[in-house]
């Protein structure tokens, strides 16, 4: 019998609630790191008027496998390989420097499923949101306005997929700056 899309998506929360549980956003209140997948999911179901669970699920785990022990097989096992395949899409590469790990997520965009951008629109947006509220305390002026300006590339390739959540890019990113 196929599961219930509901209790995958609230098996969803408590997994990616276990996966983050003791992080804590770089932001000056600290956070919980969990409230951002949180946001994240409720951003993309909000803009696809939650027409595709996976990809809702795929949001809410899509900091799993590059920042917990998680991995993908896990992935695979509890939500299936469509959810494993979004989250890897958007997985950047720990072994690469800061740097380099942006420059790849600006050449990869392109590449990436309509899902992944989805999912990229809905990060970057609650990331900028992030700066404009809380941010981090040994970040400049410079290095925020950096940042957004980054994020701005990474959101304009991934713009088509999703023109709602464009928008509320362009929101949070005016707001910063």
């Amino acid at each position: 019998m196929t599961e219930n899309p509901i209790v995958r998506l609230a098996r969803a929360y408590r997994f990616a609630a276990e996966a983050h549980e003791g992080q804590k956003r770089k932001g000056e209140r600290g956070e919980p790191y969990v409230n951002h997948v949180i946001e994240v999911a409720d951003l993309l179901a909000g803009a696809t008027d939650g027409a595709d669970i996976d990809l809702i699920i795929a949001a809410l785990l899509h900091d799993t496998v590059e920042d917990t022990p998680v991995t993908p097989a896990d992935l695979t096992r509890e939500f299936g390989a469509r959810v494993a395949g979004l989250v890897a899409e958007v997985t950047d590469d720990k072994s690469l420097t800061q740097a380099e790990r942006k420059r790849a997520q600006v050449e990869h965009a392109p590449h990436l499923s309509r899902g992944a951008q989805i999912i990229k629109l809905a990060d970057k947006t609650s990331n900028v949101r992030a700066i404009i509220a809380s941010p981090p305390k040994d970040w400049s002026a410079q290095r925020r306005a950096d940042y957004v300006d980054w994020a701005r590339q990474v959101a304009e390739i991934c713009r088509p997929a999703s023109p709602r959540l464009a928008a509320l890019f362009d929101e949070a990113a005016g707001r910063a700056g």
